[in-house]
């Protein structure tokens, strides 16, 4: 899961249904085929941003803003309709807040709408000084993740209805990078949370060779063809378009770069630059540490592990493959929605079994595999989509889980939100890719190779038993692993798409169960898909629950189809047969 930085960012503004990033002066106009000039847009996106942060202190009691709060404009999104939400991250006296992040609602008049918060109480902590140093907070730190220890910096922790001073420190340990925040008055740890988000838990690591279950993930190896043809351009770098050797999904097509005449780099640059590296068993969370992947025929591996560029094929097609996925649905450009490239590194490590999203290093990871349990790298199509959405969510509400354990293991509804999120749109990117090697589904993991044949499922979560994901939402959803709870919104995803009960989708047959024995009749993929995105980027902030995401589903169902349609009739069924509904919302959430 994402760490808890405050990050300084400069302001996206959105169109239509995604954020557009703000690329200085000058934002792209509603879909109209207009474009505004610069000087109307950076008007524009200067008023609304005005108007909101005006409107948090102007209506201090719905929004929690207050004095001694500054507001960071995150995200500006304008949609067809009009409306404007502004996404903020906060400062007190200076200190950034943890888990004081908010969304204003405007009007297409830029009048006070709502609001959407993640702290429901004051972020005013008692105390002021602090009686920890700022080198015994890192020493705690340190010593709480196993590492060496950054600068401390005084913070805000506004998370799970507190209010205190505290320190976050960035530890860099063996296994990676964490963010620990320790209590400036008491010492005490708050929170230890990684930087990365890793696809196989630890418990689920643990689980698997308790069970003597090895991971073997299945390849696709085609026979090699004949060398790509070579460009006879003479001015270089341009574009170039080369294939890869998969280890799952056989022969693809690469968009390359060409650096000479017979040179090529595997950049891809009608992806904004997007790059896979070599980090030769380097567990570095720096992108130009690793080593750049050049080939003299465009040709990219040979569908077995023998080749290194195997992999790096995998990853960069699962890349660009996501990327597409993001910008022709939604128009969202880049993970962060920046225009900025994605980037990966494979062979991340020394027997890794594991692969993951980095915030650090703002890159997939990918290692190896263990050798043991796990024998191939894990670049599968639906892992690199699962995992770059968590870099979507980083770049949005910024979910977060409510507590760690020590051995790394992750709690909490907003924690599986965010793993419920990434299942989701990482079975989006592979509808979306409709590779008849990879057939798209509603699994997640079906191609590593588990005996149950599949890591987790939407249609019917409660069939994972490797993680012990649940059907249901219950009040003790509220303390589970992230990814077992991670199936209550998956769950009502899956009915709000493809409805209730049994049915065969492509190869799979589904049979989805609701909890009051209801039927829910699906609305279709697009729409669910749509709903779900919108929500996420509109109204859902780091501390959003099940509750609060039935909440975001039903606005962003309204805003796209109408609070009288039969689309936001379903998403309220949907929730209710997960056992969500407004009736059983805990009195106290945060």
């Amino acid at each position: 899961m994402r760490s808890a930085h405050i990050r300084s960012v400069a302001v996206a503004v959105a169109v239509t249904t995604a954020a557009t990033g703000l690329a200085g002066t000058a934002f792209a106009g509603p879909a109209t085929g207009e474009r505004q000039s610069a000087a109307a847009s950076a008007t524009t996106a200067a008023q609304v941003v005005a108007a909101a942060r005006a409107a948090a202190f102007a209506h201090a009691s719905a929004t929690g803003v207050g004095a001694g709060d500054e507001l960071q404009p995150q995200d500006v999104m304008i949609d067809p309709e009009g409306a404007r939400h502004v996404r903020f991250v906060r400062t007190h006296q200076g200190m950034p807040v943890l888990g004081g992040d908010l969304v204003v609602h405007l009007s297409h008049r830029l009048a006070y709408t709502g609001v959407t918060r993640a702290a429901d109480h004051t972020v005013r902590p008692a105390a002021t000084e602090a009686k920890l140093t700022a080198r015994q907070a890192e020493e705690k730190a340190a010593a709480a993740a196993d590492g060496d220890a950054g600068t401390a910096q005084l913070v805000v922790d506004a998370r799970d209805g507190a209010a205190a001073l505290a320190y976050q420190v960035t530890v860099d340990g063996s296994d990676g990078s964490s963010t620990v925040v320790v209590d400036a008055l008491t010492g005490r740890v708050r929170s230890n949370t990684p930087d990365s988000d890793e696809f196989l838990s630890p418990e689920l690591l643990k689980t698997l060779r308790s069970h003597g279950e090895t991971l073997d993930p299945a390849t696709g190896v085609q026979a090699l063809t004949g060398a790509a043809s070579v460009s006879a351009a003479t001015h270089y770098p341009v574009t170039a378009h080369g294939s890869g050797r998969s280890l799952f999904v056989g022969k693809v097509p690469l968009t390359t770069t060409q650096t000479a005449r017979k040179s090529f780099l595997l950049k891809d640059p009608t992806r904004y630059g997007t790059e896979t590296r070599d980090a030769k068993g380097r567990e570095t969370e720096s992108f130009g540490q690793g080593t750049k992947f050049t080939s003299t025929t465009d040709s990219w591996g040979n569908g077995t592990t023998t080749s290194r560029g195997s992999a790096a094929a995998d990853a960069q097609y699962g890349i660009t493959e996501t990327l597409d996925f993001y910008k022709k649905t939604f128009g969202r450009k880049g993970i962060a929605n920046n225009s900025k490239p994605a980037r990966a590194m494979v062979h991340w490590g020394r027997k890794v079994g594991n692969a993951f999203w980095d915030s650090a290093c703002g890159c997939m990871l990918y290692g190896d595999g263990d050798g043991d349990l796990i024998k191939k790298p894990l670049v599968v199509l639906d892992v690199t989509g699962h995992e770059l959405t968590h870099g979507v969510v980083d770049a949005t509400a910024k979910l977060e889980p409510t507590y760690v354990d020590n051995d790394g293991n992750q709690f909490g509804e907003p924690g599986a939100l965010n793993e419920s999120l990434a299942d989701i749109f990482g079975s989006g990117v592979e509808f979306f890719a409709n590779n008849q090697k990879n057939p798209p589904n509603y699994l997640l993991g079906e191609k590593l190779g588990l005996a149950q044949k599949f890591l987790r499922r939407l249609d019917h979560p409660s069939l994972d038993r490797l993680e012990g994901t649940v059907d249901y939402w219950s009040p003790e959803v509220a303390n589970a692993e992230v990814h077992a709870g991670s199936g209550v919104s998956s769950h009502a995803f899956y009915l709000l798409a493809e409805g209730s009960g049994r049915k065969t989708i492509g190869a799979t047959t589904y049979d989805s169960p609701t909890y009051d024995g209801s039927t829910v009749t699906g609305i279709g993929r697009a729409k669910a898909t749509a709903i779900f995105y919108r929500a996420l980027t509109r109204y859902m902030v780091s501390s959003t629950d099940f509750h609060d995401a039935r909440i975001a589903t039903l606005k962003a169902a309204k805003d796209l189809y109408g609070a009288t349609g039969v689309e936001y009739r379903t998403v309220d069924q949907a929730w209710a047969a997960v056992d969500v509904t407004e009736a059983n919302t805990p009195a106290a959430r945060h």
